[in-house]
């Protein structure tokens, strides 16, 4: 490549990865050699623009409706374990694992399906919406947990991952030098989603029933993210990024990815945990009604959201294993010192904003990460000079879904960690606060985690990452 690039082609060129023959506008390659004889049509540009905000508009909703919904579960949970024909059931709580394990651990292969065939991929926003929405609608007709399971569980998620992989895959065309920002604004909708969609859902259950609810989701989820499907779409064209990214796994058995995801897995074992039992604990130990105490999940959403635009703003100026540690280090002081040392709600209630607002952010960091290994990679092969830069090229989206596949596994081995230090109840009655309760051993846990999912800052230091 050339290395007089003006800012306009070293943008393109960072888009196309780093490809020998991404070509400019002009039709000229970049090595100053002829391109092959077709003038390339102007692209939108990136970082900003109509087209890079309406993209990241229609990304922010996506994420919103199919991973709020996802972690709205709960609410549905409440209802099925005491209304018909659920009521007394067991494997109730299968149905909420199956739809955010699932989509976090079969990110891999619908990534790699997606870049496999980008043409087809181009389509996948619709497809799997028209998924989600006929797995909601089906499953107000279920009349069995298994019916559920298959329905709002299984093809919920599998629908939810499909419509989601284009949002990952063309944001790393769309937006460059601010990315890690539009990473964080899309994130943030969960969080988002979190404080309006339980509230809702309670709403239309109690009011509705499961079957109607289920139907009017449906339709509104359709409603709401068909029209916007149009604009999640590639910046530049198929063929183009396509032979800018070499298909390649190479990353996976790097040593430098390797200790990014064992610190990410173990920081997502906790990291879900208060999520699942802060209402519970709020109840039970410090006797709060119902609604003080779906508010402590309230309070992690809403901080949530503006964690996720800070770290998002962040990654974009700072090294990744610093973020990391800024994450770490909120989240482990407010576990150990106001969750674990919280008396009555107000403190309680603190640590919810704290937690959401540092464990919160601590995926939106992952920009950083991917982008780490995909430019080290890169790095290593021109040190080697072996004149293979491709075989050493990771694609961005991939490292992306194997880092979600990690959270996953965090995810689904959190539930029944956390079930057995419950029941064991160490410390209750002979520490004080939250030690005392009975969920000493989840908050000791809890926070164990989130300051070992920081250690990728003390391997940086020590010159091992």
């Amino acid at each position: 490549m050339g290395s007089d690039t003006d800012a306009t082609s070293a943008i393109e060129l960072q888009s196309f990865s780093n490809s020998p023959r991404a070509t400019s506008s002009e039709g000229r390659a970049e090595d100053g050699t002829a391109g092959m004889g077709h003038e390339m049509p102007s692209l939108p540009p990136v970082d900003g623009g109509k087209d890079a905000w309406l993209f990241l508009a229609a990304c922010f909703m996506i994420e919103a409706l199919v991973w709020g919904f996802g972690y709205s579960f709960g609410v549905f949970q409440s209802y099925y374990s005491t209304h018909a024909p659920f009521m007394g059931e067991s494997n109730i709580p299968v149905v909420g694992t199956c739809a955010l394990g699932i989509m976090y651990l079969d990110t891999p292969v619908v990534m790699y399906l997606h870049r496999r065939y980008p043409k087809q991929g181009r389509w996948s926003t619709i497809a799997g919406l028209l998924i989600m929405c006929l797995a909601l609608a089906l499953s107000s007709f279920c009349t069995t947990v298994t019916q559920l399971i298959v329905t709002q569980g299984i093809f919920y998620a599998i629908g939810g991952s499909i419509a989601y992989s284009s949002c990952i895959i063309y944001l790393e065309e769309w937006f460059v030098a601010k990315r890690g920002l539009a990473y964080g604004i899309m994130w943030s909708a969960t969080g988002l989603a979190g404080v309006i969609l339980p509230l809702l859902l309670e709403y239309l259950l109690s009011s509705q029933g499961h079957a109607t609810t289920l139907r009017i989701f449906a339709c509104a989820v359709f409603a709401l993210t068909a029209p916007l499907s149009y604009f999640v779409r590639p910046r530049l064209p198929v063929a183009q990024a396509s032979h800018a990214k070499p298909l390649t796994l190479w990353f996976l058995a790097d040593r430098r990815f390797m200790l990014y995801q064992a610190f990410n897995i173990v920081e997502s074992v906790g990291y879900f945990l208060p999520g699942i039992y802060l209402p519970s604990y709020a109840s039970a130990v410090l006797g709060a009604s119902s609604f003080p105490s779906v508010v402590t999940m309230l309070l992690i959403n809403v901080a949530n959201t503006f964690g996720c635009v800070a770290m998002g703003s962040l990654i974009d100026r700072l090294e990744v294993t610093t973020c990391l540690w800024v994450s770490t280090v909120g989240a482990t002081v407010g576990t150990f010192l106001i969750w674990g040392f919280s008396v009555n709600l107000p403190v309680l209630y603190l640590f919810c904003v704290v937690y959401g607002l540092f464990a919160g952010s601590y995926s939106s960091a992952w920009p950083g990460v991917m982008t780490d290994i995909t430019k080290r990679g890169a790095d290593d092969a021109a040190a080697e000079g072996n004149g293979n830069e491709h075989g050493k090229t990771a694609d961005p989206s991939m490292v992306f879904a194997f880092l979600a596949m990690g959270r996953g596994i965090g995810n689904v081995v959190s539930g029944p960690l956390s079930e057995a230090m419950v029941k064991a109840q160490p410390w209750h009655g002979q520490a004080f606060g939250g030690y005392g309760s009975g969920y000493g051993g989840l908050i000791a846990f809890t926070g164990a985690t989130a300051l070992l999912g920081g250690g990728s800052y003390v391997w940086k230091r020590l010159g091992w990452l």
